[in-house]
């Protein structure tokens, strides 16, 4: 009997010394799929937002708990899940490749290559899900981000960092504004990242084609999440092309990231919730759609000189209907942005191109984000527009106008055709300059209207040429003095003797 209790004793010390055992992976098991949800049960301990991993390989993310099981979606839809098949935890989210090698490539927003260019080369993973930067952390927007849009760049300045949201009907120009812009970073050390989401594959290749024609596709990213892929796909790759763009802001860089659209990220995220059986809201959007958002957009900002001063300028776009800016993801995203450029269908038809509203549009960053120069021959011409605008309505009442009245619709007039703009062709901040110097000094008043723009396109060309000096002066200081306008009202008297054909 003591020989077996000193056994006894031996073998309980030898067990308690032992090292403890690998703590086991908890899985769980598969009890219905549908609809690429698929319902598993088992993972007690498993949290919202998680990566699962499937038998077959297939991963998935947590996005509902319930009591007895949790509701997974499912990343990949060409890999089918069956029941009773085994689902297990990662214990990590979902994350995406980051690194100085994604530019110049297009890719899913799992990571995945898109463009025949071969397999994704990145520095790490991070996780698409970040909280913004706080107060703290961030400096005032005082910087522009030029888009090369006269409208825009005079009137609804864009600063870096702010978020300016694009919004009108379908096929008014939205998408053509942001390639231009992406177009007009060439050489100006910005970072750009198009977040495609919902859109046939033509048309990302026909933005890859543009961006390569005019070398853009070098400084940019793409993220294309098409009509075919799953709603979760499309659900995640605003906030992936977010965190791309983020690790480029915390290495000191300006990242400009445009959301094409955020009316399908909104349509693919009301699709899993009602999959989910969650409780639909306003026009069958879940509760939270409204915070889905703006968790995205307040990620962008400028950070502070301790943080490296990188900043994330975010242009998104939403498509109206019947230009209702009242609809319900129109208002909320006009309530999360700094502003919006609003483009009319009314404009567009009658051939003012870019069609943007400039009585809807605003930019609540404003003139903080202006240069010097821009400002000074930039100031009053929003209002001379809203006038003529006022005016050219009570007008067509037929009754007859004074003579000061009709001034105000004939500058009117040619404030319109100095803003109008053909795609692909972008102007620096100096050439719009000369084009609103042109309008504010008269100029412009006895030219044709067909002849104005070209006439003040090739001003700016003579300046360049001939008064280098001048522009690069303007270039550098970024300002507009008394002797700068001297003498540009000198090149101008001599440009038109010398093209005086045009009269």
């Amino acid at each position: 009997m003591i020989e077996k209790e000193t056994d006894l004793i031996s073998i309980l010390e030898k067990a308690l010394s032992a090292k403890p055992q690998e703590k086991l992976t908890e899985v769980g098991t598969v009890i219905k799929v549908g609809d690429g949800i698929c319902k598993v049960y088992g993972l007690s301990n498993a949290v919202f937002g998680e990566l699962i991993e499937f038998e077959n390989g297939t991963f998935g993310i947590i996005l509902d708990l319930d009591e007895d099981y949790v509701s997974v979606i499912l990343l990949d839809s060409t890999h089918s899940v069956i029941e009773q098949e085994i689902a297990k935890r990662t214990g990590d989210v979902f994350r995406v490749p980051v690194g100085e090698k994604l530019l110049g490539r297009v890719i899913s927003p799992t990571g995945k290559p898109l463009d025949s260019l071969g397999k994704v080369e990145f520095e790490y993973r991070s996780p698409v899900e970040k909280i913004a930067p706080g107060i703290i952390h961030r400096q005032p927007i005082n910087e522009s981000l030029e888009t090369g849009i006269t409208v825009i760049d005079c009137l609804i300045p864009i600063g870096r960092g702010q978020r300016e949201l694009l919004i009108g009907d379908r096929s008014t120009g939205k998408t053509s504004i942001t390639i231009d812009t992406i177009l007009h970073q060439k050489g100006k050390d910005v970072i750009c990242i198009y977040v495609s989401i919902g859109h046939k594959q033509a048309n990302t290749a026909r933005l890859v084609y543009e961006l390569e024609k005019h070398k853009a596709l070098e400084y940019t990213i793409i993220i294309d999440a098409d009509a075919q892929e799953p709603a979760l796909n499309q659900f995640l790759s605003p906030y992936a092309g977010c965190t791309i763009g983020e690790y480029f802001m915390d290495k000191g860089k300006d990242v400009l990231i445009i959301y094409d659209d955020l009316s399908m990220h909104a349509i693919a995220y009301r699709e899993l919730s009602l999959l989910l059986r969650r409780p639909p809201g306003r026009e069958a959007y879940p509760g939270d759609i409204f915070y889905i958002h703006s968790r995205l957009l307040e990620r962008a900002g400028k950070l502070s000189e301790k943080k490296g001063g990188g900043s994330l300028t975010a242009l998104p776009i939403i498509q109206t209907q019947g230009n209702d800016l009242s609809a319900y993801i129109p208002t909320n995203l006009i309530s999360i942005t700094d502003g919006q450029i609003f483009l009319d269908t009314n404009l567009f038809n009658q051939g003012i191109r870019p069609a943007v509203d400039i009585g809807l549009s605003v930019s609540r960053v404003g003139g903080i984000a202006q240069t010097k120069a821009i400002k000074k021959v930039a100031g009053k011409l929003k209002l001379e527009l809203a006038q003529y605008n006022e005016l050219l309505a009570f007008s067509q009442f037929g009754s007859e106008l004074d003579k000061a009245s009709q001034k105000i619709l004939d500058r009117g007039k040619r404030a319109i055709e100095i803003l109008k703009q053909p795609e692909k062709e972008t102007y620096s901040f100096v050439e719009q300059l000369i084009f609103l110097f042109l309008l504010k000094e008269g100029f412009l008043d006895n030219l044709k209207l067909d002849d104005v723009k070209p006439f003040a396109v090739q001003f700016a060309s003579y300046v360049k040429s001939v008064y280098k000096d001048i522009y690069e002066e303007i270039l550098k200081t970024k300002d507009f003095d008394q002797k700068d306008e001297s003498a540009l009202k000198k090149a101008a008297e001599e440009f038109v003797l010398i093209y005086s054909k045009p009269f």
